[in-house]
Order: structure tokens, then C-alpha cells, then sequence
């Protein structure tokens, strides 16, 4: 490999100076992008073209060059970065599933005690910055029996820092009376203040180390309670709908048109894109398959006859350059169709979690 030395350090892989399965000391230190380099070639174009996504422009740029000096990569730099990948994913892991106390134990089983440290430590910095750490590893069942009385305003923002997993199964077991009422306050937070922040913690006595700044930190929103309500049974976010439209119309609107997206398509059946093409014009799904990936464009043209496949695509190449709007807007009135086809019982839209009953 090309000398790195001048490289500055960092990324998401800490630089440190390792040994092959020989014992043979490598000959220079890597830093944390040429780390991320690696680990980006071994995946492969198809699989860092997805990852560049989630990154920065700064970040790509710096990763790119990286990529660009690597001459060759020695099968033991490779098989060290992917090990490391491994260990840091496997302490997430854990940390998510039982926190830190209960990552550093099953790491030192399996790692030793000195490397377990070193990785829960490269960790922790970044854990600090949440608030509600303790909460969000306890069982729903339980947080619904501590969280119940308190003021529908304290539980939306227990929830909020929640995944919606856990988010939906405890809004889902409150009065139905209180539901919608905390449903709207979770759509209708922004940001929060770390005093209220810590008065909540006091109170419910989780005195925590994560919220150590003074800056205010953002949870809520109406995707917040999209998430949740994507993960609750139709009852209950029916409830949830029905009232806050009573309450609040436009509220009720916006979250509805997030509730589904277009690229959620392929969770339908078959029968049911079938039904849905029948309704839509072939002009708009065309201009509505312009910006989405294959999948889902297999998924449609999968559905109708070989001959209005064709068609589509033709009419999909005759458009030309479409503006990013206007495929919106198709995608959104399709949106629509398949949300009204739902509420009519005609199509079912498959929900995480939730079993097939034949009734």
C-alpha cells in the first residue's frame, strides 16, 4: 500500500497498529478511513454504492481518495478490518439489547478483558449523547406499568426516545382515551430542553449519564408517530386516526400521507398491485417508476401483462428527464388509491409482526 502517514486519523474505525497470524507487526499504522476503505472494497461497488448513501459529501470525498491510493490490500489488513467491523457490530449489539453493563460481560467472555474495554470504550462516547438510556432497554410491560399515570405530555416524550418497536406495543396498551392524546403530542413535538429532560428522569428516578450538554436535542415529530403507528394494529391506529381528525384534521392528514409510501408497494401482494394498477392511469405509474429502484419496478411490471410492461417502460424512456416533483406527486396520487383501496377492505397492506388471521 501507498505511505499513509500524513493521513489525518478517524472515522468510524479507530487507527491502531496490529499483527497478522504469523506475528509479523504491519508496516504502518491505519487510520480510521483507510480502514473504512478497506472495508468498503471488500464489500463491493453494489454494496458501497448503498452505503455511500447514508454518508456526507465531505465523507464520500475522503473515503473516495482513500480508495483511490489503495495499490493492493494484504489478506491479513483485509481480515483484520472485517474482524474489527465484526466486534464493534457485535458490541452495538449488545449494548442495544442489554446495555453496557451486559455488553462488557459478554465481550470479555468471548474477547477477553482488555479488548472488550477497548471496544466499550470507542462506544460509550457516542451512547452519552441519548437521553433515557435505562428506559429504552426495559421491558414494554414493565414501562407501561411506570409510565401509565403519568401526564399523556411525559409519556409522549418517553416514547419518542423509544424504538418504535417498543414505542408501539406500549401506546398500543394505554386507555383509548389517552391514546390519540399522546399519539399528538408525539407528531407535534420538536425540540426539547435538557431541563424538562432531566426533571423527567428525576422523577421517574432513572438519574442518567447521557445527557451531559446543554444543547437542546430533537425527538418527535409526525415521524416519529409514523414509525409507531406503522407498528400498532389497525384498531389502534384507527382509534388514533379517527380522533385526530375529529381534533385535528390537517395533523391527521399529514400523518396519514406518511403512513405509506410508494416504495412500501412491495410489501402488497400480487392480487393486491394487480387491483391497484387497475385504478391508477398508466401515465402516472409510469412517471411514478421513474425515481425508484428495481425492485420495485419488477415488482409492477411482475403484475401486468408482458405487453403493458412494455408500455410502461416505453413511456417511462419517451418522458425523458422528469422533475423530481412531478414524480412525487404521481407517486403520492397512487399513494392515495392504494390507502383508499385499504380502508374499503379491497387490499390488505402486510404489517411487521403481524400474523395472517383468516376470519
Amino acid at each position: 500500500m501507498a505511505k499513509t502517514s500524513t493521513t489525518p486519523k478517524g472515522g468510524a474505525l479507530r487507527s491502531h497498529k496490529s499483527t497478522d497470524s504469523k506475528g509479523a507487526r504491519y508496516k504502518e499504522e491505519l487510520s480510521g478511513r483507510q480502514k473504512a476503505a478497506i472495508f468498503l472494497v471488500t464489500l463491493g461497488s453494489d454494496i458501497s454504492a448503498e452505503v455511500f448513501k447514508y454518508l456526507g459529501e465531505e465523507e464520500i470525498e475522503t473515503i473516495t481518495w482513500e480508495i483511490a491510493r489503495l495499490e493492493r490490500i494484504e489478506t491479513a489488513e483485509r481480515d483484520m478490518v472485517l474482524q474489527e467491523f465484526q466486534e464493534l457490530m457485535m458490541a452495538q449489539d449488545f449494548i442495544t439489547t442489554g446495555g453496557i453493563d451486559y455488553a462488557r460481560e459478554l465481550l470479555e467472555k468471548s474477547l477477553g478483558h482488555k479488548k472488550a474495554m477497548d471496544i466499550i470504550n470507542r462506544l460509550t462516547n457516542s451512547l452519552k449523547t441519548r437521553p433515557f438510556d435505562f428506559i429504552r432497554r426495559t421491558d414494554p410491560a414493565n414501562l407501561l406499568n411506570l409510565i401509565q399515570q403519568e401526564h399523556p405530555q411525559t409519556i409522549a416524550l418517553i416514547l419518542a426516545y423509544l424504538e418504535p418497536t417498543k414505542a408501539s406495543v406500549i401506546l398500543a396498551q394505554l386507555p383509548q382515551e389517552k391514546q390519540s392524546d399522546v399519539a399528538k403530542r408525539i407528531a407535534t413535538m420538536d425540540r426539547t430542553s435538557p431541563e424538562i429532560l432531566r426533571e423527567v428522569e428525576r422523577v421517574l428516578d432513572k438519574k442518567l449519564s447521557s445527557l451531559s450538554h446543554e444543547d437542546y436535542t430533537t425527538a418527535g415529530g409526525v415521524e416519529s408517530i409514523v414509525d409507531i403507528l406503522n407498528l400498532v394494529d389497525r384498531s389502534t391506529e384507527r382509534s388514533i386516526i379517527e380522533t385526530l381528525e375529529e381534533e385535528d384534521p390537517e395533523l391527521a392528514e399529514e400523518i396519514k400521507k406518511r403512513m405509506f409510501i410508494f416504495e412500501d408497494i412491495v410489501m402488497l401482494d400480487d392480487r393486491a398491485i394487480q387491483r391497484v394498477v387497475r385504478e391508477v392511469d398508466a401515465h402516472e405509474l409510469a412517471k411514478a417508476l421513474k425515481a425508484v429502484d428495481s425492485e420495485v419496478q419488477d415488482k409492477i411490471f411482475h403484475n401486468v401483462s408482458k405487453r403493458a410492461a412494455a408500455l410502461l417502460k416505453e413511456d417511462m424512456d419517451y418522458m425523458g428527464p422528469t422533475r423530481r416533483k412531478d414524480v412525487e406527486e404521481s407517486q403520492q396520487k397512487i399513494v392515495a388509491v392504494i390507502r383508499k383501496l385499504q380502508e374499503q377492505g379491497d387490499i390488505v397492506i402486510a404489517r411487521a409482526g403481524e400474523e395472517d388471521i383468516l376470519i
